[in-house]
């Protein structure tokens, strides 16, 4: 007994410290009226190596994080009617190619004076092209977008750069040497065949019945059980097929949805996602390498100015040009405008192929997490000089 107990003092220690700081930070950035996903990534910061060291297994709390941006993609597939989705396609694909391909460009001219080689200033041009579902649904969330235009025609664009993670992992392998095996494309090909056909289906049918669904409804911890299957079995599915987690979820959600299930299920798994959500933000903040930050700060915060001019400026002409009129079309640049969760993946794969160093590695993972951090600012002066009033929205 004593064993056990000497084993949970500093879990509970841990948790209780965690908790406490949260409440607080949170309290007092609420009087600022700023989202809770600051104060998530400044009691990783506090709870961090540079901080009071608390947290001695930073990796489990990445890998809860990780379970929270499944869990937040799932709930949002449930509230995305798939007809209503196809609708805005273009808007998704040109888009997110767009993105892509013109932070690559602006990144490979910047590399060529600084003589960088072709493969890093493509992995970087990849970095600040994806932005952060995470960050930018909690935000459509708290602000009541979600259902509104520029928040559909936002998920859109956020959707498809998931879905356009597997091909960039795919390039920087090659970039650093390291090929794909036949198989695992033709594995890739496979699951992207079945969620195509998954959604098809969906489109053609409208309306889908789940198994037991009767029995599931009257049943309170049955329902716990199959909502963690379908969140969880979706992403483990297309796991396997080696595509993103996080895109399973969200064809999760999106069969929820077309089974009219989303009520029980929101209620059933809601605390599971808030406190998820939460630890992949503390992650983000445990990662903060202060020295390092500190050491480079004005080469930081000047790519940091860069990567937001650009990246809101590009999305907002992209948006404009979709339907959007101007001040919808910027405050979906303004959200749209920090490097999303994703490109954390892109990092650590160029740094195991050798392709980016330790600088280069510290570098990105500070630039990642504090626009993270800035977002919900940039977001904020945004609409302040915009004149931006949720009338405007429709």
């Amino acid at each position: 007994m004593i064993f056990f107990s000497s084993l949970l003092d500093p879990i509970i220690t841990m948790v209780s410290i965690l908790a406490i700081l949260v409440i607080v930070i949170s309290i007092i950035l609420r009087k600022f009226n700023q989202t809770y996903i600051i104060g998530y990534i400044l009691v990783g910061v506090i709870l961090g190596d540079h901080g009071l060291s608390v947290v001695k297994d930073s990796e489990s709390i990445h890998l809860l994080g990780e379970l929270g941006v499944i869990l937040l993609l799932f709930f949002i597939g449930m509230e995305i009617n798939l007809i209503d989705f196809l609708k805005r396609w273009k808007l998704a694909v040109i888009g997110t190619l767009a993105q892509i391909m013109i932070s690559v460009l602006l990144v490979l001219s910047i590399g060529y004076y600084y003589d960088w080689s072709f493969a890093r200033s493509v992995v970087l041009g990849f970095v600040i092209a994806l932005s952060s579902s995470a960050v930018v649904i909690k935000l459509l969330q708290d602000k009541n977008l979600i259902d509104t235009k520029i928040g559909k025609n936002v998920l859109s664009i956020l959707l498809a750069q998931d879905v356009a993670l597997v091909p960039l992992l795919i390039i920087i392998s090659q970039l650093g040497g390291k090929s794909e095996s036949i198989e695992n494309i033709i594995l890739m090909i496979t699951g992207a065949i079945l969620i195509i056909g998954i959604l098809g289906y969906i489109y053609v049918k409208g309306i889908i019945v789940l198994p037991f669904s009767k029995k599931i409804y009257r049943d309170h911890e049955l329902q716990v059980f199959m909502a963690i299957f379908l969140c969880f079995g979706c992403a483990l599915a297309t796991s396997f097929f080696g595509l993103s987690s996080a895109l399973g979820a969200f064809v999760g959600g999106m069969i929820i949805n077309a089974a009219r299930a989303t009520h029980w299920i929101h209620d059933t798994l809601h605390s599971f996602r808030i406190l998820f959500v939460s630890f992949f933000f503390i992650s983000v903040g445990l990662q903060l390498n202060l020295s390092f930050i500190q050491e480079n700060f004005w080469t930081i915060l000047l790519v940091i100015l860069v990567v937001y001019v650009v990246n809101h400026l590009l999305n907002s002409l992209i948006l404009r040009v979709f339907s959007c009129n101007w001040k919808e079309a910027l405050l979906g640049g303004a959200l749209l405008a920090q490097i999303g969760e994703l490109s954390f993946l892109l990092s650590s794969t160029a740094y195991g192929l050798e392709i980016i160093g330790v600088f280069g590695y510290n570098f990105t993972i500070s630039l990642i997490s504090l626009t993270l951090v800035v977002s919900p600012f940039w977001i904020a002066l945004t609409e302040k000089l915009t004149g931006y009033n949720s009338k405007d929205i429709s």
